[in-house]
């Protein structure tokens, strides 16, 4: 219909790529109204534009960065991520520490539109560049047992700019100690849906457990998860549990605040989804 309105007042049809259209226009219908809507992003904006290589299941980017907030991570604070993935974590929190701007990497569709004002968009887009702070050694740290998502956390980091920014090793959770006395510590662990995976899981939640309460005094631990057995099976008593969606799927935030100095044994009645 639209390109027929065009052809109708300019006599010619417009040429349109159906895979990349310089304007792109979505329709709502009810029963009885038509609604459309012109799409100013462009690629979703949780897209910030640096993650070439991602994982099955990747963690997106916007959830990453509200999932720093609520656990109150401040930018100087150690911040460590022991099942990287694809590196979200890390990479969000080192954006905040620099004072990157989200999407600064990243064209948006209202840039190809005729009356967009260039001069304004040019003007904001250098007051948030000049704020944006030189990469330098972050107290960011990343770790994962899978060696192949370690490459790609690596290849994410050198993308973004920050390779040198965040340290990235191979190592297992449970063995793992955190490179400061107190600091934060977040991660999405696996969840699995098929049988064997949900017994494998259903093993290493206690071990987790028992790894966090020996490992990680005075630490504020916070784990993202949709699976409804990992607070039953960990063995800790969490201290907030918030609700949250990675897009459909209905999920919680777990923080677990780790006494310093303690090695006690597992005395904490499990925490309730």
């Amino acid at each position: 219909a639209v390109c027929d309105h065009f052809r109708t007042v300019s006599g010619r049809r417009p040429s349109v790529d159906t895979a990349n259209p310089a304007v792109r226009i979505h329709v709502f219908l009810t029963a009885d109204t038509v609604t459309l809507y012109v799409d100013t992003s462009g690629e979703a904006l949780y897209k910030r534009g640096y993650k070439p290589a991602a994982v099955e299941a990747p963690l997106k980017e916007n959830l990453a960065a509200g999932i720093l907030r609520l656990s109150g991570w401040q930018p100087g604070e150690a911040l460590v991520d022991p099942m990287c993935g694809s590196g979200t974590f890390l990479i969000e929190a080192a954006l905040m520490a620099l004072d990157v701007a989200p999407g600064l990497g990243r064209k948006f569709a209202f840039e190809r539109f005729r009356h967009h004002d260039r001069s304004a968009w040019t003007a904001v887009r250098a007051a948030a560049e000049r704020r944006r702070q030189a990469p330098r050694v972050l107290p960011v740290f990343g770790s994962d047992i899978v060696g192949e998502w370690v490459r790609r956390s690596r290849l994410n980091l050198e993308a973004a700019g920050l390779a040198d920014c965040v340290r990235l090793d191979r190592a297992d959770v449970l063995e793992r100690t955190p490179p400061a006395a107190e600091g934060v510590m977040v991660a999405n662990p696996p969840y699995g849906v098929r049988i064997g995976e949900a017994e494998e899981l259903a093993a290493f939640y206690p071990r987790l457990g028992d790894a966090l309460k020996r490992n990680w005094g005075g630490w504020r631990c916070y784990l993202f998860t949709a699976d409804i057995q990992l607070p039953k099976l960990i063995g800790l008593k969490a201290s907030r549990r918030t609700p949250l969606f990675n897009g459909a799927l209905e999920c919680r935030l777990y923080e677990y605040r780790m006494v310093a100095g303690s090695n006690r044994s597992r005395d904490a009645a499990p925490a309730s989804s």
